[in-house]
């Protein structure tokens, strides 16, 4: 089976301002209907490329090609596209209603039909139909959030992109709308093209993620892709907390640790693996009461515990180093500060990185 062509195509997409590459020659293909989240701290380039994306920013080399054409000269009005901003750029002067219709104002339909969409968008992004007739500034930060979603959906656009709408809103309300657009991208089947810089929000939502780093996509893959096999430092590091430390392969096929002056049980190497880092996540370690319970260990004392809600997370203390380890609740180690502790993972439970 021959996979449909993308519906939207970067082909070595370059951004250039003055001397600042913030986008260098980034080539990516998103399918229809895909929720695709572009990652990345700030200054990484991220907000640059969404920008070209939808039509605000002009690209300096490189294509941009919307089901087969291209459109770099395109101007954002004329791309079947809408942007959601942060800021969400919602019109305090007019009502929930008039907010979503602008653009069916804006293309002559009929307040009858103007209505009967705005309500309908309202119901679809779990607004109370009362609210038509209320003014946006009396609205909370999630309901300003679900009227600049109708608004963008109005218009029928075959791709939303998004820039970073949830930062600016408190942590509870803000997992509650991860959940919703997730939803809603399922409802309407529309293409998303997201942005932010929150290992949550996308390991939640999204089919796909990119990482950004100093302009350039460095990897590309699933959520639990990117999360279990980093290709790098920076991505294992920037997806959340990990224990890592350096490495380099020994001649049997283990892996040397000159920190420690400990061979460990090495996971699979990439090829030409030489050197780099040996990356465990913090679930992948263990408490153990006998080295024999795991292919590697070590040896130390307990920091600090911390609890989660669900979870519980330890820090241990060895060899200088600082080490997480995160169990379910039920699974909580029973121990205090100081006690003397052994940890330990196994070989298929970590990744070896580069830098």
């Amino acid at each position: 089976m021959v996979d449909a062509a993308p519906i939207l195509r970067m082909v070595n997409l370059t951004k250039q301002f003055g001397r600042l590459v913030a986008v260098n020659d980034v080539s990516l293909d998103i399918q229809e209907g895909e929720f695709f989240t572009i990652v990345g701290p700030s200054g990484s380039g991220k907000t640059t490329l969404l920008r070209m994306l939808g039509g605000l920013e002009k690209p300096t080399a490189g294509d941009i090609i919307l089901r087969g054409e291209r459109v770099n000269a395109v101007p954002a009005n004329r791309r079947p596209t809408c942007m959601v901003f942060q800021s969400l750029a919602l019109f305090n002067h007019k009502s929930v209603g008039q907010n979503i219709e602008f653009s069916l104002k804006m293309r002559g339909e009929s307040r009858r039909v103007r209505r009967e969409r705005g309500l309908s968008l309202m119901n679809v992004v779990q607004l109370p139909e009362d609210f038509y007739d209320k003014s946006v500034t009396k609205c909370s930060g999630g309901e300003r959030q679900r009227v600049a979603l109708a608004r963008a959906l109005a218009s029928d656009p075959e791709i939303l992109f998004f820039d970073e709408p949830l930062s600016a809103i408190d942590y509870r309300l803000r997992k509650l709308l991860e959940v919703e657009l997730k939803d809603l991208h399922r409802t309407t089947g529309k293409t998303f093209v997201y942005i932010t810089h929150s290992l949550e929000e996308a390991m939640v939502m999204s089919d796909r993620i990119g990482i950004m780093q100093e302009g350039r996509l460095i990897q590309i893959g699933s959520p639990n892709e990117i999360y279990l096999q980093p290709r790098n430092k920076f991505v294992s590091e920037f997806m959340g907390e990990v224990n890592t430390f350096a490495v380099r392969a020994g001649a049997d096929g283990g892996i040397d640790c000159p920190h420690f002056e400990r061979r460990f049980t090495s996971p699979a190497r990439p090829d030409g693996f030489s050197d780099g880092y040996l990356v465990i996540r913090p679930e992948s370690m263990r408490f153990l009461n006998d080295a024999s319970e795991a292919e590697n260990h070590l040896e130390g004392s307990l920091f600090n515990e911390y609890a989660l809600g669900s979870r519980v997370q330890y820090h241990v203390s060895a060899g200088g180093m600082m080490f997480v380890v995160e169990k379910l609740r039920e699974q909580a180690y029973r121990g205090a500060p100081n006690d003397d502790v052994m940890i330990g993972w196994d070989a298929k439970d970590s990744v070896l990185v580069a830098d």
